[in-house]
């Protein structure tokens, strides 16, 4: 396979390290970013395979030019939009900088990275993907009101830009309910067995699911698709 370069946020831990692992094992080179270094080195000691690691700050939109600056030259072909954070809080007990602190990782980071992925592909017209990892709190609302609202932006998002970035980079988002990660840990327990209640599938989604959902959407197979997004909730919400 010609040589194709995916750009990961959040690639430190959870569903992020994951999609990294299995892009590498799929024959991609990856450009892993996080704000934590250490996670990074793990990451890059742990995958075999063509992996550069950045430490990025993705809610300052600089640091995000930076980076793009510095790759500008490789085969850009993939980009997953994964970090985010979720505190897990009642919107009464929300702080004032608590609000600007998810809203700036979980909306504004989506936004530059898709900007500088999209205007170095566009200028050059080549074809491309971008992954947006959104959740069923976008669809079906969240207890953290602020983290539910970031995820329902990033539906939105998606659609505009498949819009913006057509014809040549496709754009699709994937919702999955809760993920067995640590920010799983956030989430209270009325919420979880809610979801277990309903699940038609009964199994909680893996970071290995989401990234085998990544890895068909960034794939020929899914050269049709764009502006969707993809529920990977075990039927847990059905419309």
């Amino acid at each position: 396979m010609k040589e194709k370069w995916i750009i990961v946020t959040g690639a430190g831990s959870g569903i992020g390290k994951e999609i990294v692992k299995e892009c590498v094992s799929k024959g991609y080179s990856v450009i892993a970013c996080d704000i934590k270094d250490g996670a990074l080195k793990q990451l890059a000691e742990d995958t075999k395979g063509h992996i550069e690691t950045h430490v990025v700050d993705v809610k300052k939109g600089n640091d995000v030019k930076d980076l793009f600056y510095q790759i500008k030259d490789k085969s850009l072909y993939g980009l997953v939009n994964n970090a985010g954070v979720y505190l897990g809080e009642n919107l009464l007990d929300y702080e004032e900088n608590e609000i600007d602190f998810v809203m700036d990782i979980n909306i504004k980071g989506y936004v530059y990275f898709s900007k500088y992925f999209g205007e170095l592909l566009m200028k050059k017209e080549i074809e491309g993907a971008i992954i947006n990892i959104s959740s069923v709190s976008g669809m079906e609302g969240s207890s953290d009101a602020i983290y539910g609202m970031s995820k329902a932006a990033i539906l939105g998002l998606t659609k505009s830009c498949a819009m913006n970035f057509s014809p040549y980079i496709r754009v699709n988002a994937v919702a999955p309910t809760m993920v067995n990660t640590d920010m799983m840990k956030n989430i209270p327990e009325w919420r979880k067995n809610e979801y277990i209640a309903h699940q038609l599938i009964p199994s909680f989604v893996t970071p290995q699911d989401v990234a085998d959902t990544v890895l068909f959407l960034l794939s020929s197979q899914a050269k049709h698709y764009t502006g969707a997004t993809f529920d990977l909730n075990s039927g847990c919400y059905l419309r």
